[in-house]
């Protein structure tokens, strides 16, 4: 076994022919100028358009880039949470495929990590005062996202912030503990890695971001949101009982 590298970087994908070849471009880029150790996991779910083969031929040209067949279609939190129990970075981060925050936030967030020895989990948070928009979602999407965050207050899990930014990164230890645990498959997988880390006692802060939307986003308005509401609804009973399988208090 090889070193442990520095950052992990996990990105999700499922039919994205057409995003992927860019953003590996970038990736690459991108980590070949930071100047420490590094692994970039691209985790494929099951396709239809060749985006397992497109990974697969850019791995095989990069040393430090994989692409994991991921076997299976079940949603975003299968593959992130395959992709964060395979990193082995000090320092581990997932976003989405299309880049909407900018690459430029991960020194950002490393930075911060480095001098705030406590922080455990760190977010980014498109609500945050500093935060830059450089393109707004649709008015349907905003509505959507600002009706699932009523439902996270009414839930009791306002706290949470900004829970669906795809744009996370934490301490290797706590990526392991917190997945390992974590069991949605859906696009509200993001609410249960938070409550799980902050009911594990993790210390979490949200960080401002760059962010574009991208107009080619994977959610099904209505498929996803009633798939959302039902995983928002029942995250707490699906977060206690991973606690209590795991013998941690309550």
């Amino acid at each position: 076994m090889s070193e442990i590298p520095y950052l992990s970087i996990v990105v999700p994908a499922y039919n994205e022919a057409l995003r992927l070849p860019p953003t590996l471009e970038k990736l690459a880029e991108f980590c070949r100028d930071l100047g420490r150790s590094y692994e970039v996991l691209v985790i494929v779910e099951r396709s239809t358009d060749g985006t397992l083969e497109i990974a697969a031929r850019f791995a095989a040209q990069q040393a430090h880039f994989q692409a994991v067949d991921n076997l299976v279609q079940r949603g975003k939190g299968c593959a992130v949470r395959s992709g964060m129990l395979r990193a082995r970075g000090e320092y581990v981060f997932y976003m989405d495929v299309d880049l909407s925050v900018a690459l430029a936030a991960v020194p950002e967030f490393l930075a911060r990590f480095e001098s705030a020895p406590r922080a455990d989990v760190l977010l980014g948070n498109r609500q945050h005062a500093m935060s830059r928009i450089t393109r707004r979602q649709t008015w349907l999407r905003r509505t959507m996202g600002q009706t699932f965050n009523r439902i996270l207050k009414a839930c009791g899990l306002a706290s949470l912030h900004d829970t669906q930014c795809g744009f996370k990164a934490f301490r290797r230890e706590a990526a392991r503990d917190i997945f390992s645990r974590q069991t949605i498959d859906g696009f509200a997988f993001d609410v249960e890695v938070l409550l799980l880390a902050e009911r594990l006692g993790y210390k979490i802060a949200d960080l401002p971001v760059e962010w574009i939307n991208s107009p080619e986003s994977k959610v099904r308005i209505l498929h996803d949101s009633l798939a959302m509401l039902r995983d928002a609804l029942r995250v707490r009973r699906v977060v206690a009982k991973a606690l209590q399988d795991s013998g941690e208090e309550l």
